[in-house]
């Protein structure tokens, strides 16, 4: 019996290194990560609404989403891909539920849905009703922000993650996301604490993947940092552009033209 996409990146989770994911705003980028040896591949919902020149947050139309979603997936057929819903663009759980079944029928094995600073309950109640609609085949990676937003004093930020992710998991989740957290003993304790997969975002300060693993660690993101490196190059380099109008910068140490289009046009192996 073949296994299925999901398997596989269900089954990412569930071994001795994290699963680490270069996150990505498009078709050619998932297309540039599988190239380098990504073995799943997932979305950064800040790089891909600006991509698309909308700004993150729960922003991006529902339709330009389901765009990308099925743009991603048609990149990068042969690897599981998740997809950052964000909030679920929607307070009310039937209609994130909803979105969740569109997102599901562009191929997608998994989703990325968090509370912001909204309520603890109110994420569960989502939870729920995506996995009371569509079961048990797609990864809900339930992501909590106490550590981005402070919504907890320092020194209690852990614990609040931890009971945060039992509601979760109860709910249904299959992964815990504390996007933010680095102190290594909060990361243990929350691992210890858990019953679902760790995954953790880079930081300035976190621990390689390999250390990480050790704390219990089973999935690392990039979050938005290669798209925030980008726009930072670009933005240095057009402005002096438009300024001075010298072309040697902007045309040094580049990835050649015909290196690209040829993993654009070439077909998944």
């Amino acid at each position: 019996m073949s296994i299925t996409q999901f398997e596989t990146f269900h089954a990412l989770h569930r071994g001795d290194s994290p699963l680490i994911l270069c996150n990505v705003w498009d078709g050619g980028s998932a297309r540039m990560m599988r190239s380098l040896g990504a073995k799943a591949i997932a979305t950064t919902s800040a790089g891909l609404a600006w991509a698309l020149g909308v700004a993150d947050g729960n922003k991006l139309p529902v339709d330009l989403l389901l765009h990308a979603a099925a743009t991603i997936v048609r990149a990068v057929p042969d690897l599981p891909v998740s997809i950052d819903m964000e909030a679920g663009y929607s307070d009310d759980p039937a209609a994130v539920a909803d979105l969740a079944r569109q997102i599901l029928a562009t191929g997608v094995v998994g989703v990325n849905i968090e509370d912001g600073a909204g309520s603890p309950d109110l994420l569960a109640a989502k939870i729920a009703a995506i996995r009371a609609a569509l079961g048990p085949g797609l990864f809900i990676n339930a992501r909590t922000d106490v550590y981005l937003r402070g919504l907890a004093p320092a020194g209690e930020r852990a614990a609040e993650v931890v009971r945060r992710g039992a509601l979760y998991a109860a709910a249904g989740a299959s992964g815990l996301f504390p996007a933010g957290v680095t102190d290594p003993q909060e990361i243990k304790h929350i691992a210890d604490n858990i019953n679902v997969p760790l995954n953790v975002m880079a930081r300035p300060g976190l621990l390689p993947a390999a250390d990480l693993a050790t704390l219990g660690v089973r999935r690392l993101s990039a979050g938005s940092a290669l798209p925030e490196q980008l726009w930072g190059r670009v933005a240095a380099l057009g402005g002096a552009f438009l300024r001075d109008g010298i072309s040697d910068p902007i045309c040094a140490d580049p990835m050649p033209y015909g290196q690209i289009n040829a993993l654009m046009a070439g077909a998944p192996a």
